[in-house]
């Protein structure tokens, strides 16, 4: 079976996060089980380039927005390649394929008639870079982006004909039922949509934004960020030029923030009906990472700095972290406190401690490795079911009780008294003992795989050589 998995696009006005971290990680975690599953798969990140922010940073910077872009957007190259995400492309929006395809999108939508040109009045956020309804502001601001002021604009745009397609939305929603995860996501868009659709700006005026794409046919308009940046779904695979490269991979699954729900369930999916294309296939939304109960924001100091963390834990207890200890549907709290408590309790006195004790044991008494089929390479159908369902830490946790399992068995039969025996018999059971215990860690590393890409890689390598890694989890000071 063919996959299509593909991360929203970080905006590259800032520094890579602790949040984008968790977005790439999950869906890497997916796409990793996917291929282990016998599934090709083709994972999409990279980054989103145009816009206001990006402009103004640029200028703040003294750079032209083109070197700017090119600066942030390897960084955030750099940043997933630090957490080991095995993406298939690392788009961008400056790309001339991009361009290309968003601009025929472009066209294709207004041979639709759901481009129009009009003036208008508006509430903006340029944090959000939304337009924004009373109903959503708070105090008369935007609640994710509380310190800015919201912008009153007013000129002449293009504006894309939302309202159209407020019936095949909820037609879509209702006919499946999962296409938004989780279900308070689905609920939400469905209430959203079902209040009614406004119609939304997809362009700017050229003299007050240069850095867009130009608008087919309009020298004084480029293109509104989000119309944008959401083609890359179809131009990194090939769209309109290729079709065979667009009908093996699309439709596609999105992982996104919550804060993306409206964009990618909703002002994307009538954007692909308009260009008479096909629904994605479905979208899954996370909550927020928040620390000590409140939203991360440097006004408050409590930033966590992923390349902190990497520094001091390693990007494999990060991955971890965040698969495990990050509900995949809710609001998350993590501190540095939290971190240091799981990684100490889970890893260096769980997972660590497990394979330094049974990997002695195979290596003072087995004679050899262990011999393995393909059989015991397979993932178990619970564990993949959790994985189809988004529920990462339940997954994970499925894992973690096979280690707790191990744990269990070794306190209970004690093989590393029995091995010591006089009596032979005692010897040979404690022997058998060790060798179930090595292919319980065969099929642990084997689930890790996906999470802990070089965890898992050295637990395997140490069973296939029979002899004790060097310590996987070492002890960090708090």
């Amino acid at each position: 079976m063919n996959r299509y998995l593909t991360t929203t696009l970080p905006y590259v006005n800032a520094n890579p996060h602790l949040g984008h971290a968790l977005e790439f990680v999950e869906a890497d975690f997916v796409a990793r089980i996917f291929r282990i599953n016998g599934d090709e798969v083709f994972f999409n990140i990279g980054t989103d380039e145009h816009g206001a922010k990006i402009e103004k940073k640029a200028k703040e910077a003294k750079e032209t927005p083109q070197k700017y872009v090119d600066t942030h957007a390897a960084r955030f190259r750099e940043f997933a390649e630090k957490f080991d995400i095995s993406f298939d492309s690392f788009i961008r929006t400056t790309d001339a394929q991009h361009i290309s395809s968003a601009q025929e999108f472009w066209k294709r939508c207004m041979k639709a008639g759901d481009i129009y040109k009009a003036e208008y009045e508006v509430k903006y956020c340029v944090g959000c870079e939304l337009e924004k309804t009373d109903s959503e502001l708070e105090n008369g601001k935007c609640p994710l982006h509380f310190s800015q002021e919201i912008e009153i604009r007013k000129e002449e745009n293009y504006y894309f004909r939302f309202s159209k397609y407020q019936e095949a939305l909820l037609a879509k929603y209702a006919q499946q039922k999962d296409f938004v995860v989780p279900k308070e996501r689905m609920h939400e868009i469905t209430s959203f949509v079902s209040r009614g659709l406004k119609d939304f700006s997809i362009s700017r005026r050229k003299e007050k934004l240069s850095w867009g794409i130009p608008v087919p046919g309009d020298d004084e308009q480029v293109m509104y960020v989000w119309f944008d940046a959401l083609v890359n779904y179809l131009s990194v695979i090939g769209w309109p030029n290729d079709s065979a490269s667009f009908n093996a991979w699309w439709p596609v699954t999105h992982f996104a923030g919550k804060d993306n729900l409206r964009q990618q369930s909703a002002m994307w999916q009538a954007m692909l009906l308009s260009a008479q294309l096909p629904f994605s296939k479905q979208v899954f939304i996370h909550g927020f990472l928040i620390s000590d109960g409140k939203k991360m924001s440097k006004s408050l100091g409590n930033i966590i700095d992923p390349l902190v963390i990497i520094e001091r834990f390693g990007a494999e207890a990060l991955r971890y972290i965040l698969l495990r200890h990050v509900n995949p549907f809710e609001d998350s709290d993590v501190t540095e406190e939290l971190i240091h408590e799981h990684y100490t309790a889970n890893l260096t006195n769980g997972l660590g401690n497990l394979v330094a004790r049974v990997m002695t044991l195979a290596e003072e008494h087995l004679s050899h490795p262990i011999e393995m089929n393909g059989e015991d390479t397979l993932l178990n159908k619970e564990f993949l079911l959790k994985v189809e369902q988004f529920r990462f830490h339940e997954a994970m946790d499925f894992i973690f009780a096979k280690i707790s399992d191990a744990d269990t068995f070794i306190a209970e039969h004690k093989p590393y008294k029995g091995i010591k025996s006089g009596d032979t018999v005692e010897r040979e059971k404690a022997r058998d003992e060790i060798t179930k215990l090595v292919n319980d860690l065969f099929l642990i590393a084997t689930h890790l795989a996906p999470a802990m890409p070089r965890t898992s890689a050295t637990i395997i390598s140490a069973i296939r050589k029979n002899e004790k890694p060097e310590n996987l989890f070492p002890r960090v000071s708090y």
